[in-house]
């Protein structure tokens, strides 16, 4: 006997269903044909405060994965201020409605569906979207209802993210002029603070420290904690697959301490090679955003609970 999901997943064959991993890979490659790495933030109208995680206004939970992603593409093309967001019935339920012509942007979930593999009834995960929408978009919105500052102070978050490195008890040593984490001696390797420099949007110190953690998330993937495989060799897929894991790592990180995560200095190729990399698999970003969640949550567990 078949059950009603069965028969409701049966009623639409999955060829004829659209590809929600093409749909979610093409987002973010336009958003990179455009110059813009969607995990940095675009300099816009002189605002210097960092990225912020998105979040769901009904259960207070950030967002995960991929769909932060989604959702700071979002902020970038609409300028949202806002990283409420919430859906349709969502703000319905606090008696808000949406403006007249807004449209709300993708986010991603796993459901399952049952089907008879060999004769016995296995339930089979897939990708579905639902569609949310910012604070901003709503009726009952004014602009200055946002404040211009309502970050913590800069000295104050950066010694945040000095604790929450040394929490880790990560192996960091400050030598030569190149960032990385060797696996084979299990430590990381940084440049001195003196050799990273201010630019427009972001402090020297912020520019070190997101390259910090970004050597950070690759420690996380070390055989003795996450055991993510790795690779050194610049041409292998687990190279590319690790560095985005990295730089997405980095990314979440730097908006849950509130510290800028600082560009690439070679701009237009870390763009180029990241278009390459998404066009070759429509997979790679969710996988990638989805492990560097598990990273920052590995990260977390050595903090100090509240």
């Amino acid at each position: 006997m078949t059950t009603q999901k069965q028969q409701q997943a049966a009623k639409v064959p999955f060829s004829s269903r659209p590809d929600i991993y093409q749909h979610v890979t093409d987002t973010i490659i336009t958003q990179l044909e455009k110059g813009t790495a969607p995990w940095h933030k675009p300099w816009l109208g002189g605002d210097i405060n960092p990225f912020r995680l998105p979040i769901n206004q009904k259960t207070g939970k950030t967002y995960q994965g991929i769909n932060i992603i989604l959702l700071w593409c979002a902020s970038i093309n609409k300028e949202f201020t806002c990283n409420d967001w919430g859906t349709f019935k969502q703000w319905s339920e606090k008696k808000e409605s949406i403006r007249k012509g807004e449209k709300g942007s993708m986010v991603v979930y796993y459901d399952t569906f049952e089907k008879d593999v060999d004769g016995e009834i296995k339930n089979v995960p897939f990708l579905k979207q639902s569609v949310v929408f910012n604070r901003c978009q709503l009726a009952s919105f004014q602009a200055e209802q946002i404040a211009e500052n309502d970050t913590t102070p800069l000295v104050e978050r950066l010694d945040n993210v000095e604790n929450f490195v040394a929490n880790t008890k990560a192996v960091v040593k400050h030598t030569g002029y190149k960032a990385c984490f060797v696996p084979s001696k299990d430590e990381i390797y940084m440049p001195g603070k003196n050799t990273f420099i201010n630019s427009e949007g972001f402090t020297a110190t912020e520019a070190y420290y997101s390259t910090l953690l970004h050597e950070l998330t690759h420690w996380s993937g070390h055989t003795s904690r996450l055991d993510r495989k790795q690779s050194r060799k610049f041409a292998d897929i687990p190279y590319a697959e690790e560095e985005l894991i990295a730089e997405l790592g980095a990314a979440f990180l730097c908006a849950n301490l509130e510290i800028t995560n600082a560009p690439k200095p070679e701009h237009a190729n870390y763009i180029a090679h990241w278009l390459k990399v998404l066009k070759q698999n429509k997979y790679a970003i969710i996988s990638a955003a989805s492990s560097a969640s598990k990273a920052v949550d590995y990260l977390h567990s050595f903090q100090p609970t509240k």
